[in-house]
């Protein structure tokens, strides 16, 4: 506890109110929020070194930046299934989410599972790290197969309808990151984009024709055919 104390406070003295009013404008929560760059973040959780029992004290804590330094430190592999539904059951800002699922829970051998079950679920920050999943576990899982990736594309489908800001754009997130991942799975995504294209839906029409604007670019195509 004297380790979390002492990250705590220092977290506290790097305050600045201006960058949680900034913060508060681009849709983070400022509640408990000191307004401490990423940048910093990540030099104290380099200082701090992997710790999970200092991460899940971080994380109780409830401030936001303790929050994202959490995930920076955690053990992945000391990381059950029972934490990673406590902790995003606290979820109540984009950057929290997509921070914690890049650092750490896509690490975790519960990964694949929790984007699929967390696809399924309501709430809105539940629902965006599901697909957040999907899109860090398309460039951070080096080990895994196509069909692990092409499984998704049909939840995507499914959840294209959503019209709520942070989910749509995670959805589409999802979307162009397994197409960028490798040829085949390109072309399995721009297929998957078309099909959304077709819904009768204006988050679907916007997440497909963003999608397929990028897989189809001459950029994207170079680099998955050299």
């Amino acid at each position: 506890m004297k380790k979390t104390g002492e990250i705590l406070r220092k977290l506290k003295s790097m305050s600045d109110p201006k960058a949680v009013e900034g913060m508060a404008r681009f849709g983070i929560n400022p509640h408990d929020t000191y307004g401490v760059s990423i940048p910093n973040i990540r030099k104290i959780a380099r200082e701090a070194g992997e710790d999970h029992s200092v991460a899940n004290e971080l994380w109780e804590s409830g401030v936001h930046e303790a929050r994202i330094l959490a995930g920076m430190i955690d053990d992945a592999e000391l990381v059950t299934e029972g934490q990673m539904e406590r902790w995003i059951k606290d979820f109540d800002s984009w950057d929290v989410c997509d921070q914690c699922c890049s650092n750490l829970f896509d690490k975790t051998r519960f990964a694949h599972k929790k984007a699929v079950e967390w696809s399924r679920r309501d709430e809105e920050f539940v629902k965006r790290a599901g697909f957040v999943l999907m899109a860090c576990l398309s460039v951070h899982d080096k080990l895994a197969k196509d069909e692990d990736f092409i499984k998704f594309l049909p939840i995507i489908q499914r959840e294209a309808r959503d019209e709520r800001n942070f989910v749509k754009k995670a959805v589409n997130w999802a979307l162009r990151q397994i197409g960028k991942r490798n040829l085949k799975l390109n072309t399995a995504a721009i297929e998957s984009a078309r099909r959304i294209q077709k819904m009768d839906s204006k988050s679907a029409r916007w997440i497909a024709s963003d999608a397929l604007r990028e897989l189809t670019s001459k950029a994207v195509q170079k680099k998955l055919t050299t």
